[in-house]
């Protein structure tokens, strides 16, 4: 055996055997030179140098695959996957923080600095400079303190984390504006994908790709209806409707205006004012996508070799493929276990999955599909909306 047959490039792309292999075909080299009947087990000097020389040929082996792997979007990871990309004019997209609605309540004249207010998550939202009116009582926009969807329901953030003469309570009325991660691998693919769609030959999809390339949009999904009745989902006749995460409104609907076709109507619930080549005025119709949170219950065994650290490794795994799911589709549960097992990886032979139940919007789990509308985008948190039993 030579050691090309090893390592190899043909037609199918890259090839590399594994550790074992490796170590075999230095076994025989290392026989054909001092003779069959060396000892060449674990236990002698010269078993354990080929065995430290096979990993060093094997990892040798697995690096050159990352680097043949890094030349197409389709497989490169990491920095490689954000070089890929700006063939393509992308950047991969950096997380923001989420925001919420607070009102705060105190004596007039009271000056708010430095504020911090928790939820009942104890997530921290700082508050803005701020000084109480005469009436007691102000709105402010809050901002959390950690970057991604962080997320707060209605009448949660009600505990003043730095108390201040004067101040006396606080509450959000609505949920938090979430924020997004920064971009995985795999939303980065999907865009990168939906980017080349521009010169495409379908209006809908060029119309998707140049929305889905805006600074700020997350995701994106169109929809169109070409009968001549208003379809299920409340789109009128002959219409588009462009459903986006993210993004600037104008932007949005200025890319759309050139992008469809002469005629087509849009649909959605965000109408904005654009102008057309030749200076004519234009009202864009989208939809902004609705956040739907879903939540996962995984019950498990735990075995020889278990860690409580793989929890967040379960949790942060999971949490992926949800948020992987393109706007309107459906969460298979299916789809989660091989996330949930950690396949590839030796935490993922440490327990057995007894039981994995999903939920939306804070209802009941069960070991069913999710359903989504035609305009939910569905999110989830991995510590605060994957909960892993372990028994």
């Amino acid at each position: 055996m030579l050691i090309t047959d090893l390592v190899y490039i043909d037609s199918t792309g890259y090839h590399f055997s594994d550790y074992p292999a490796f170590l075999a075909w230095l076994q025989n080299e290392y026989r054909a030179i001092y003779g069959a009947d060396i000892y060449l087990e674990a236990d002698s000097q010269d078993g354990q140098f080929l065995a430290v020389m096979a990993k060093a040929f094997y990892d040798t082996a697995a690096l050159g695959a990352s680097v043949y792997n890094s030349f197409s979007p389709v497989t490169a990871q990491g920095v490689g996957l954000s070089r890929n990309v700006r063939i393509n004019g992308l950047t991969r997209r950096l997380p923001t923080f989420s925001t919420v609605t607070l009102t705060l309540v105190g004596q007039a004249g009271t000056i708010i600095t430095g504020g911090i207010a928790t939820d009942a998550l104890q997530q921290k939202w700082d508050i803005p400079t701020t000084t109480i009116p005469g009436g007691g009582t102000i709105t402010v926009v809050a901002t959390a303190q950690v970057a991604g969807a962080v997320t707060a329901a209605p009448a949660t953030i009600t505990t003043i984390f730095t108390p201040t003469r004067g101040w006396q309570t606080v509450n959000n009325v609505g949920a938090a504006v979430p924020g997004v991660p920064v971009e995985t691998d795999a939303e980065l693919r999907l865009r990168q994908a939906a980017s080349t769609a521009n010169p495409s030959l379908t209006v809908l999809d060029g119309t998707v790709g140049g929305v889905a390339n805006l600074t700020g949009v997350t995701k994106v999904k169109g929809y169109e209806n070409d009968t001549g009745i208003t379809d299920g989902n409340g789109i009128p006749a002959h219409s588009i409707s462009i459903v986006v995460q993210g993004g600037v409104s104008q932007d949005i609907a200025d890319t759309i205006g050139v992008h469809k076709t002469p005629g087509t109507g849009t649909f959605g619930d965000t109408t904005v004012l654009t102008y057309d080549a030749h200076g004519m005025p234009l009202n864009i119709s989208f939809e902004r996508a609705v956040t739907a949170t879903v939540q996962a219950e995984i019950t498990i065994s735990a075995g020889v070799g278990w860690s409580s650290d793989f929890v967040a490794l379960i949790q942060n795994a999971v949490a992926a493929v949800i948020n992987a799911v393109p706007i309107g589709d459906d969460v298979l549960i299916t789809k989660l276990y091989a996330p949930a097992y950690l396949i590839g990886t030796a935490a993922g032979q440490t327990f057995d999955i007894a039981l994995l139940e999903i939920g939306k919007n804070g209802g009941a789990v069960g070991p069913t599909n999710v359903t989504m509308d035609w305009d939910e985008n569905p999110v989830c948190v991995p510590a605060t909306d994957i909960t892993v039993i372990v028994t």
